[in-house]
């Protein structure tokens, strides 16, 4: 898809399609589609990652609850996002066993007591054995730290569906 295409899409439709660049947040798409014309992918990208960032706290803390754990209770009810299924499973996370599903339950149950939103990661640039790594590396950090952290995953998740949408390599940042 093109951005010409991206530009002459009704709202109803652009929120169709961009809906879930931001896990489950698709009034983010609709805020975004006030935004045209854009001028490329990386145009796009930018409203997407301004509306996050112009977001007070409790805000930019919603995006993060959006999101499922990773290996989590979704996946295994079959309740992911089909960009959250793809993303998955090509990082391996279907094919845990039991040991490092536990593992992630118990990293993933600390992560939430303690930032109060699930961990987040762009899996697909990495591999399964990165994330409880990451994971645990991740709760040492103090909260306002974590929550950079946190929304620049987002971002990183985002830019690669974007990327995805429009058939282009995602922006380098």
């Amino acid at each position: 898809m093109d951005v010409e295409k991206v530009n002459s899409m009704d709202f109803g439709e652009f929120v169709d399609v961009f809906g879930n660049v931001i896990e489950r947040c698709p009034l983010i798409a609709a805020a975004v589609w006030s935004q045209r014309p854009f001028s490329d992918l990386e145009d796009l990208e930018k409203h997407f990652f301004a509306f996050i960032d112009a977001l007070p706290q409790s805000g930019q803390e919603g995006i993060l609850r959006c999101h499922p754990d990773l290996a989590g209770r979704e996946l295994q009810r079959g309740a992911l996002t089909a960009e959250s299924l793809r993303e998955h499973s090509g990082a391996g996370l279907m094919s845990l066993g039991a040991a490092e599903r536990l593992q992630l339950a118990e990293l993933n149950a600390q992560y939430r007591a303690r930032f109060g939103f699930p961990f987040v990661l762009a899996v697909r640039l990495g591999d399964r054995e990165a994330v409880p790594r990451e994971l645990a590396r991740r709760l040492q950090c103090p909260p306002a730290q974590e929550l950079r952290a946190a929304l620049g995953e987002v971002k990183k998740i985002g830019r690669l569906r974007l990327a995805d949408l429009l058939g282009s390599p995602p922006a380098q940042q």
